[in-house]
This record gives C-alpha cells, sequence and structure tokens, in this order.
C-alpha cells in the first residue's frame, strides 16, 4: 500500500505536470530531467494500471483515466490543505493557490485588476485567472471561485452576493437624436435593438418593471452578439437600444457617451456573486479572495451611484 504522503505527492506531481503542458516544462520547474519525469509517469500509470496522458512529441493531452484522476488529485490536495489550515487554526497570512473563473469582458475590465492588488497584499497567494465565454458548470471542479451574475440555484455551493448591478437601457445621443427616445416600453418595438445571445438561453424579450406590472416586450434589430463588449461597442456607434448591465457601461454613462432609456421601469437585476464549493469555506486562500473582491466591488460599487443619468 503506498503511503499518504508518497500518493499526495504524485498527484501534486501530476497537476504540476498538466499545467506545464508537456513533459519538457514540467521538468523544468520541477528541477529534473526529461527523462526523469517520464520515468516518475510511467510509475504512477504503472502503479495505477491504467494510462494517464496521451503522449506525442509536441504535447501531451489526457485520457478519460488521467481527466478523473486530475479532478480528483485537486479535490484531495486542497481538502489536505484546508484540513492543515483548521487544525493550525493559524491566524497568519492564507498561502495557497486560488483557481479563479470570470467572463471575458467583466473579468478583463473588473476581476483582473482586483486580483493584482489582491496579490501584492497576500503574496503567498497564488491565483490563476481563466476567462471562458460562459461560466463553466458547477459541476465540475476546475476552479475554486467562480465569478457569476446572477444567484445560482443550486445549494450545493456558496454563493456570496459580492456587489449589487442592475441591468440597464441605454442608446448613444446619436441614435436618440435621430430615431427618438422610447416613452414606454411598447415604443421599444419600433428601435432597432442589440441583443446578446449567450448559449441556449432565450433572447429578444426584455421585462421591464413599473410598480407592480411587469411588461415583456419582444423586440427585434439587425444586429446580435454573444459578446456583451461587442454589443456595447455598436450601441456606442449609434446602431440602436441596448440592454446592458451598469457595471459593463457606467463609464460611458458618466462620460455622456450613452444615455439611458425608459429609467423610469426597471429590470431584471444582474448581482455579482463569488460561488465556491462549501468545502471552501473556511480555506484561508479562499475566503481571504472573496472578501477582498467584496470591499474592493463595493467601493466601485457606490461609486457609480452617481452616474445613472445622462446631463
Amino acid at each position: 500500500m503506498v503511503e499518504i504522503t508518497n500518493a499526495s505527492a504524485e498527484m501534486a506531481f501530476f497537476q504540476v505536470l498538466m499545467r506545464c503542458g508537456s513533459l519538457s516544462a514540467a521538468a523544468r520547474e520541477l528541477g529534473l530531467s526529461t527523462p526523469a519525469v517520464s520515468r516518475r509517469l510511467a510509475m504512477l500509470e504503472a502503479r495505477l494500471g491504467v494510462q494517464m496522458l496521451n503522449r506525442t512529441t509536441r504535447r501531451i493531452s489526457l485520457t478519460p483515466e488521467g481527466e478523473e484522476y486530475l479532478i480528483q488529485a485537486r479535490r484531495i490536495l486542497a481538502d489536505i490543505e484546508d484540513m492543515e489550515h483548521e487544525l493550525s487554526r493559524s491566524l497568519s497570512e492564507p498561502r495557497g493557490q486560488v483557481r479563479v473563473n470570470a467572463t471575458l469582458g467583466f473579468g478583463r475590465s473588473h476581476v483582473a485588476p482586483v486580483i493584482s492588488k489582491f496579490c501584492k497584499a497576500y503574496p503567498g497567494v497564488q491565483v490563476q485567472l481563466h476567462l471562458s465565454v460562459a461560466p463553466p458548470p458547477l459541476s465540475e471542479d476546475a476552479y475554486d471561485v467562480c465569478i457569476r451574475f446572477g444567484e445560482p440555484p443550486d445549494a450545493r455551493v456558496i454563493a456570496r452576493k459580492v456587489a449589487q448591478n442592475q441591468r440597464l437601457l441605454c442608446a448613444s445621443p446619436a441614435y436618440l437624436a435621430e430615431h427618438g427616445t422610447p416613452r414606454a416600453p411598447a415604443d421599444l418595438a419600433r428601435h432597432n435593438c442589440i441583443s446578446i445571445h449567450h448559449g441556449d438561453e432565450a433572447y429578444g424579450l426584455w421585462r421591464l418593471t413599473s410598480g407592480r406590472r411587469t411588461e415583456a416586450i419582444k423586440v427585434t434589430g439587425s444586429m446580435v452578439t454573444n459578446d456583451g463588449d461587442i454589443a456595447v461597442a455598436w450601441a456606442l456607434d449609434g446602431h440602436g437600444i441596448l440592454m446592458r448591465a451598469q457595471w459593463d457601461i457606467d463609464k460611458y454613462l458618466q462620460s455622456g457617451r450613452l444615455c439611458r432609456v425608459l429609467a423610469n421601469y426597471a429590470t431584471p437585476p444582474a448581482d455579482i456573486y463569488a460561488v465556491y464549493p462549501q468545502r471552501h469555506q473556511k480555506a484561508r486562500r479562499v475566503t481571504a479572495f472573496v472578501d477582498y473582491l467584496s470591499t474592493s466591488f463595493d467601493s466601485t460599487a457606490k461609486s457609480m451611484a452617481a452616474g445613472l443619468a445622462c446631463p
């Protein structure tokens, strides 16, 4: 029977190998020769009795067995680290790795700058940021923290709201000067509306609420995209009316390049959540990052409060 320490060392070795993407790159990071890394991998595969990787001269890729091993290895190593922190009850600076996922535009504009400051404040934490068009399934174990819009329905994860956010209707002053400003939701049917389409989600149906009454307006337009930044650029170019989260358009509202439309009507919220597994609720590296994110975002949200109206 392999000792636990040896098993955890093998898991850590396999994680490094997959992060580096090749045997030679892993060898450089581990301070070993490439043949030594190859032999160590072969010994792991021989002990487990399965092939973990498909190898070519230039790259490696996971077999189904290797993928399952990597998922479990990440989980087990994180649990070991969390257990050690819990047993020691240390109040020292958080240490370890935090894998973060966010959407493309929001991740670039808002998450990455916070990570830059966080890593200076907590040099013992290493952060890996991965940006994607759509958030990964919560069932996957590829990330420690996912930044999402809207509270996920899955009760098996912790979803902490780190900032308020609302969707707003907006258009450029040039578009409104040429086509007029809508006064009621029904007026949107006569306008070119820019739609954002994500995956299998329905698009082109905007819900606006006034008091207790909610209207579902079917909007149409000549331009549809799955990229929010592109949609904002089209609105700035005067192509039509857009519904977009305040965090993505606030600087343009502040400068007057975009103006709010139907400001007296509420649209569905887009509050920002940090989502992470329940097993990380006492992990110092994760809770410190989420706390820092919440504090930073709260400051940003307050600075947006006065910037909703066009001059």
